[in-house]
């Protein structure tokens, strides 16, 4: 009998471990404060370049996301096959450059493609980290391992709110993308210099002397996603996901303007209430969410989905009362909890999709799942958010036009909900059929 190959793995112990997921949720928060920024600054850019709530909708959304979303697929497949740490350094680089070139911009067209540009960059980040994470951190603590990476979301956010609104108010916008661009370029090298490349599979495969078996080689592309896609639970899934980020995207990047507008606040006292929301709720609501899901999937996977769907439907009433009060404080201390609510999705939702394929899929399968959410959430949410305000606008004006377009959006979380249910319902046998690695 041939006896199988087995390699001795290189020393991956608790504190690497704890250090590289450090570091690649620090990529995490680079990535929103690039990605987001925009946000804070939309009326500012919106006055000084004459803009309708469309092109804001499109700058914030669908101009960068169906680059991020596209390029995600075949750049996820290369870190399948790839150094997933040397393709994370080199989109640090890029999407660093591009959003310190959004700063010298002087037309919507130039400011639209170096958005793209942060797109183009951004689509290397989160698949090959999704899979180094979860081959450093087994199943039983990958819900909570990807759910810390995630808080890099709402940490990105609150930099990006408090450093844009501060900088927008003092310096003007186009310092704003300058000042937070540039310093991506030397995170890009630390990542390449001490970022190492785990086996694949590490985390399943490893024996008690610390050695590990090679997995094979991941599929063609198509039976990949076929493996996925006939899985009705991923479908599900990701649909929910979609649905999620698109009341996410689609009320979130329209809060500042929101503020402005209804309650006449100013950038840099927006950005002070928004930062710390976003930073100690948001981030606080992702840890919660791979906490509670890890805690009691044990017993039954499906609770990874209660949760979320749970958090999700108690958080709708809450978000109505904050776009409809009028005193503008009160709204955003209730505020602090729909946010809390609404981050607890996407670790448990990541941890799901990675126990369904083998382990040299993960970064495809987490491509295939962010093509589906920010397409549906950061492509559309903004822009529909955005036409519907212009539409109202004509009739209902500048500030309850935009509120009620939050309004209508948010409702969307129904649907949302629906497709999570559904999605439970047969996750068990997809997590159990998953091919042997």
């Amino acid at each position: 009998m041939a006896q199988l190959d087995v390699t001795p793995a290189p020393a991956f112990g608790k504190t690497y471990r704890s250090y590289a997921l450090g570091l690649l949720t620090c990529v995490y928060v680079l990535n929103f404060i690039d990605r987001q920024i925009v946000v804070i600054l939309q009326e500012s850019i919106r006055v000084d370049l004459g803009l309708m709530d469309w092109q804001l909708g499109l700058l914030s959304g669908f101009a960068f996301a169906i680059f991020y979303c596209t390029l995600g697929i075949p750049i996820a497949r290369l870190a399948d096959r790839g150094n997933r740490s040397t393709i994370i350094a080199v989109s640090i680089a890029v999407w660093s450059a591009m959003t310190a070139l959004c700063g010298t911009v002087q037309a919507f067209w130039q400011l639209l493609l170096a958005r793209i540009g942060v797109g183009v960059g951004e689509a290397g980040c989160s698949p090959p980290a999704h899979s180094i994470i979860s081959d450093l951190y087994p199943p039983e603590k990958r819900s909570t391992a990807l759910s810390i990476y995630n808080m890099g979301i709402y940490v990105g956010v609150f930099f990006g709110y408090l450093a844009g609104g501060w900088l927008d108010q003092v310096l003007g916008w186009r310092v704003a993308f300058l000042a937070v661009g540039l310093p991506g370029l030397l995170v890009a090298l630390i990542v390449k210099t001490t970022l190492r490349e785990p086996p694949r599979g590490l985390s399943e495969q490893v024996d008690i002397a610390g050695s590990t078996v090679p997995p094979p080689a991941a599929g063609p592309l198509l039976d990949v996603f076929l493996e996925l896609w006939n899985r009705r639970s991923f479908r599900h899934l990701s649909l929910a996901a979609g649905l999620h980020a698109f009341v996410g995207y689609g009320a979130g990047n329209w809060m500042p303007p929101f503020l402005a507008r209804a309650h006449g606040m100013e950038s840099g006292e927006i950005s002070t209430w928004l930062g710390p929301i976003a930073a100690v709720c948001g981030a606080g609501g992702a840890f919660l969410g791979g906490v509670l899901t890890d805690r009691y999937g044990i017993r039954d996977a499906r609770w990874y989905i209660w949760i979320p769907a749970g958090a999700i439907v108690a958080s709708v009433p809450l978000q109505l009362f904050v776009y409809t009060w009028p005193d503008p404080v009160v709204a955003l201390l209730v505020y602090t909890v729909p946010v809390v609510l609404g981050a607890m999705y996407l670790g448990p939702m990541l941890a799901m999709v990675h126990g369904m394929v083998q382990p040299r899929m993960r970064a495809f399968a987490s491509s295939i799942l962010f093509f589906v959410l920010n397409l549906i959430g950061l492509g559309l949410g903004p822009l529909v958010t955005g036409i519907l305000s212009d539409l109202l606008a004509v009739s209902l004006g500048l500030a309850e036009g935009l509120r009620w377009a939050l309004v209508i959006v948010t409702l969307a979380n129904v649907w949302c909900v629906v497709h999570y249910l559904l999605g439970a319902r047969t996750l068990r046998t997809d997590l159990l059929s998953r091919p042997a690695a």
